[in-house]
């Protein structure tokens, strides 16, 4: 268990920190940790274990302020990647063994099967499996509603990198753009969200069996992973985040053009686009200000950000 609560950021959730958390999943789960590789470590650790003929991704949570809700929020996630395949939408999964999630000196652990990639995922490839999710029945699982608002203020108020009048201006900028979120939510059906749906968060399948009935049968599928915040709300938080990406990191216009015309919506037609759109790139403004050491290049790109909030919503970022 964590010695107090806390949220761990660049400075402890370090490769050198959780290689010993990877090393105690291996035992538990019969892996063979000689063959390790990094492939994400950022909001989670992602590795890749064992040889060609079996690898497996170890996904290592960082802890939180309250270990018994992180816990009890692995069980709910394990529970509804698992519905999710019953219902045909196109996720990454988890091992059947060991009993998932493990839980490791304050740690969530989960294990799921590898898809080995052999080409970048175009942002089409993201339309059908986002769509196939929001159009999902109502889960039995109880998931929370998604809350800008609490993760935004939280991520300004722990971050070690922004001056007192970033934060002003921050909290401003949310006080201003909330009343629109309100009214969203209010005159929306709440579905379930992937909540950041993007090309890092999404990966090839390459089909060796019967595919999924609601997906085209074709050789390879892409599907959603990274799945750890599926949560209920407007799906326009996803479609937004998606047009973001785009712009933002400099994504082909003609490939965003596919991913509308295959799920069948233009997010930016919709008149309530511009405060959404404001209030998507505020949380990925704050998060990444969260996750930052002072005088990092990460630090400095947030900073960029944040300097040209008022201008036109074009300019390139950096993706952290």
């Amino acid at each position: 268990m964590t010695s107090g609560p806390y949220e761990a950021t660049a400075h402890d959730f370090t490769a050198a920190t959780t290689r010993p958390l990877l090393e105690q999943a291996c035992r538990i789960a019969s892996l063979d940790s000689s063959h390790v590789r990094v492939l994400r470590h950022h909001s989670n650790a992602v590795y890749l274990v064992g040889h060609p003929s079996h690898e497996v991704v170890v996904k290592i949570g960082r802890p939180g302020v309250d270990p018994d809700q992180d816990l009890h929020d692995a069980r709910g996630l394990v529970e509804l990647t698992r519905w999710l395949t019953r219902h045909d939408v196109p996720t990454t999964t988890l091992l059947d063994t060991p009993p998932q999630p493990l839980f490791i000196d304050g740690h969530v652990v989960t294990l799921w099967h590898y898809l080995p990639q052999r080409h970048p995922i175009t942002t089409q490839a993201i339309a059908a499996p986002l769509r196939a999710l929001h159009q999902a029945p109502p889960p039995p699982i109880t998931r929370p509603a998604l809350d800008p608002h609490t993760a935004i203020t939280r991520s300004i108020a722990t971050s070690r990198i922004l001056t007192a009048r970033q934060r002003d201006m921050l909290l401003d900028r949310l006080d201003r753009l909330m009343p629109a979120w309100t009214a969203l939510c209010s005159t929306s059906t709440a579905r379930l969200l992937h909540t950041d749906p993007q090309h890092r968060n999404t990966l090839w399948r390459h089909c060796t069996g019967r595919p999924l009935r609601s997906v085209e049968q074709t050789a390879t599928q892409a599907v959603l992973c990274d799945l750890d915040d599926i949560t209920l709300g407007p799906v326009e938080w996803d479609l937004a985040t998606i047009e973001i990406h785009h712009r933002r990191f400099g994504h082909p216009t003609a490939d965003y053009s596919a991913f509308c015309r295959i799920y069948d919506r233009d997010i930016r037609d919709w008149p309530g686009y511009p405060d959404l759109r404001d209030l998507r790139e505020l949380r990925m403004i704050a998060t990444n200000a969260r996750k930052s050491l002072p005088d990092s290049p990460q630090a400095a790109e947030v900073h960029r950000r944040i300097d040209e909030l008022d201008d036109p919503p074009n300019q390139r970022w950096r993706i952290l």
